[in-house]
């Protein structure tokens, strides 16, 4: 059932059929049942999540988390009809404390009368966590069942013990299937097939970037032109429609995913897929000198010494970029991507450094050996400063062989170079000095 306050869209509509084709064709193209929900077969399919729960008739609070467009708001108005619950809608964007205080209260009522209220909260991670925690009591107690709409990773955006009372669902974002499915049902309500070609036809779909309503809402413009003009071309239909912008938030969650998506994607030496990680990022907003920064890092990280270039090649990529700026810069920054990608692969110098880090920290303050402190006055002389060093360059190959650990700290091998690139040499070096360690008494 419905609150009469709070229509449902899948009920006969109230106004005149006359007047059908006034609503936008996204709103007339909601589905009537869970079943009718294009590209989420995971929650609504025939063993969906959400399918089981509706037969068991257990229906607990949720989260659906997904990218725009995807049908969160239809799946919340569904449940609450095929649960006979009230169905109740708020935007956070526009409501606060007092909203959320009259709901409940009415909620309550509605419950003492027997009725279950399904509340469905859009963008959700708007709330503050004051206003988050005022939905545990009326979760808890079964007041209300809260459906909450998020496009930002509940685990930044929401509080841990509103979470820990409802379960997430995750929604996809819509496949190219999904898309055409969605294009098939228009023409169906239009009554007409889109006056495209097929390459334009694809680009259409491409164009919505998995969003369906942005879909649904560029074939009505396509629809609304005269139909005497020819089909229209992939050329004609971009000058009609603007292309949606690419998902992309440089303070939230899909910044670190595309971050960390070029990071991984160079470490895989996949070169080509970092271009495209990092071109993501550029068309999206991204400030070019987060990545130089990233960049530097993984040259140390992830290749080290296997290619001592890497760290001076990226370093040269970003002050390149800070002469030129956006957009020629950005090119040097690519180049600095390509090389990182093609160079060999080491991370010996970062868990040599993680390794020496934690020795310090378990060490303590042990003094150097007595051999290698300098001795600037008559009393550390005295003491024994300085004593029994032997300068390197005097000895044979330029190598001493002696300790430079603490005395009484066992010698420690830190950095393991890999046999790979640059790395292989020095593993050489070090396999020689080391032979040469074991047969040079220590003083």
């Amino acid at each position: 059932m419905s609150d009469r306050n709070f229509p449902s869209l899948f009920e006969e509509p109230l106004q005149p059929k006359a007047n059908e084709t006034a609503r936008p064709l996204a709103d007339r193209l909601r589905p009537g049942s869970l079943s009718e929900v294009i590209g989420q077969d995971q929650l609504v399919g025939e063993a969906g999540t959400l399918t089981r729960m509706i037969a068991r008739e257990k229906l607990s609070s949720l989260i659906l988390w997904g990218p725009p467009g995807v049908g969160k708001t239809s799946i919340a108005r569904l449940l609450a009809a095929a649960s006979g619950l009230i169905f109740v809608q708020l935007s956070a964007v526009f409501s606060g404390v007092a909203d959320l205080k009259k709901l409940f209260d009415e909620a309550a009522r509605r419950r003492r009368a027997g009725q279950t209220t399904l509340l469905f909260v859009d963008e959700i991670h708007r709330f503050n966590r004051a206003q988050q925690d005022g939905f545990l009591p009326v979760v808890e107690d079964g007041t209300i069942i809260l459906v909450g709409a998020t496009t930002e990773n509940p685990s930044f955006a929401l509080n841990g013990a509103l979470l820990s009372r409802c379960q997430v669902l995750v929604l996809r974002r819509l496949d190219d299937a999904a898309m055409q499915a969605l294009l098939n049902r228009a023409e169906t309500q239009l009554g007409k097939p889109l006056n495209l070609t097929e390459t334009a036809r694809a680009s259409l779909r491409a164009m919505a970037d998995g969003d369906g309503r942005y879909l649904l809402n560029m074939a009505e413009q396509v629809a609304s032109l005269p139909e005497s003009e020819p089909p229209l071309d992939t050329a004609r239909l971009a000058d009609l429609l603007a292309r949606r912008a690419a998902l992309y938030d440089r303070d939230r969650e899909e910044h670190f995913n595309l971050i960390s998506a070029l990071h991984k994607s160079l470490r895989g030496s996949d070169a080509d897929a970092a271009l495209y990680w990092f071109a993501r990022m550029i068309t999206g907003g991204e400030d070019p000198r987060y990545i130089a920064r990233r960049l530097v890092r993984f040259a140390s990280e992830d290749i080290g010494l296997a290619d001592p270039q890497a760290l001076p090649q990226t370093l040269a990529a970003w002050d390149a970029y800070e002469r030129l700026g956006s957009p020629e810069g950005e090119l040097a920054l690519a180049q600095a991507v390509l090389y990182l990608g093609t160079a060999p692969k080491s991370n010996a110098a970062y868990t040599a450094y993680k390794a020496a880090t934690r020795a310090a920290k378990e060490t303590g303050s042990l003094m150097p050996p007595a051999h290698i402190l300098n001795a600037p006055t008559k009393l550390m002389k005295s003491l024994g400063y300085g004593a029994g060093y032997a300068y390197d360059h005097d000895t044979e190959d330029a190598f001493s062989g002696q300790n430079y650990f603490p005395d009484g700290m066992k010698r420690l091998d830190f950095y393991q170079p890999v046999d790979r690139g640059f790395e292989r040499e020095i593993a050489k070096r070090l396999a020689f000095w080391s032979s040469r360690r074991a047969t040079t008494p220590c003083p």
